[in-house]
């Protein structure tokens, strides 16, 4: 820990310059916090930092390590790498090396040149468990509506999803991991993101695939594997970025060109791929094109995978 703390030195925060006006101060803590309540990941960070140090404001550990949890979930690698710094010290939290060491990861696998270094000093652990405010949103209590067919049990789920996938070409042990990490099998759960039934699916992509009666465990479970047959050929059968993709959307898999740096999805993928094992899986073709980024897998070039 004292190379950490040397190397650290070199990249301290600078302290307040304290060259505005008492009143230019406060106007520029509102715009921040404005702007760190509409969710801008570089203004929680920026808040944080401020609440961490003593920067003008009262030292809060609790508030800042909240602002950069919300920035960390969003994958800015800056509060990724501090808040990885906070759990490597145990600034307001338990000291958690594998979590210091999975927030450096992130950030260092979108170049951040500090949280690489820091690396050297703090080793990925394989058994850790991320911070709650990292996770993905549970799916609240059953909503009111209630499903056209009665098939509340699990086992009664199972032998549904075995009789639908073939029909998508889908195996539905891949179908049963995704239903257990995203609704627990339960046909009515709802998330606070608006996704809904057994396969979580979002209006967008409910009305995308057909989907009319989203908490029809019949319809929802056909919408999901649609979706699942659809994204296994645009990422040609790479089940960890299908996977990704399925959680945060495909365009952010092709964005970063791999599975996104965010906590949630990173979490989403190493749950379902812990039950599921198979890292590839037949895919049709003719269903949609193959996503560029595929190429680069086909040239083996480097692609990040989680």
């Amino acid at each position: 820990m004292k190379q950490l703390v040397g190397v650290i030195a070199a990249i301290a925060f600078l302290p307040f310059a304290g060259s505005l006006s008492a009143a230019e101060w406060d106007a520029h803590l509102a715009a921040l916090e404005a702007a760190a309540g509409h969710g801008d990941p570089k203004a929680q960070t920026e808040l944080a930092v401020k609440y961490e140090h003593a920067e003008g404001v009262p030292k809060d550990f609790q508030k800042a390590n909240k602002l950069y949890c919300q920035a960390a979930k969003q994958g800015y690698a800056e509060a990724q790498f501090n808040l990885g710094w906070v759990y490597a010290n145990g600034r307001g939290v338990a000291r958690d090396d594998g979590v210091a060491a999975a927030l450096f990861t992130m950030a260092a696998e979108q170049g951040h040149e500090y949280a690489a270094k820091l690396l050297q000093h703090v080793p990925k652990q394989p058994d850790f468990q991320l911070p709650s405010c990292l996770l993905p949103d549970p799916p609240v209590a059953p909503v009111s509506e209630e499903p056209d067919v009665a098939t509340r049990d699990r086992s009664e789920i199972e032998r549904l999803v075995q009789t639908l996938a073939p029909q998508y070409s889908v195996d539905f042990q891949l179908a049963l991991a995704v239903i257990s990490v995203e609704s627990g099998f339960n046909p009515t759960a709802v998330s606070p993101k608006k996704a809904q039934g057994l396969m979580q699916l979002i209006p967008e992509t409910a009305e995308r695939f057909g989907v009319k009666k989203v908490f029809n465990p019949v319809e929802n479970i056909k919408g999901g594997l649609a979706y699942l047959r659809w994204l296994l050929a645009l990422f040609q059968g790479d089940v960890p970025l299908v996977l990704a993709a399925y959680n945060a959307g495909e365009r952010a898999v092709e964005k970063y060109r791999g599975i996104p740096p965010y906590p949630e999805t990173r979490d989403y993928v190493r749950k379902i791929t812990s039950i599921y094992k198979k890292a590839t899986h037949p895919y049709l073709p003719g269903v949609v094109e193959p996503s560029p980024i595929m190429a680069r897998i086909k040239r083996a070039l480097p692609l990040d995978k989680g």
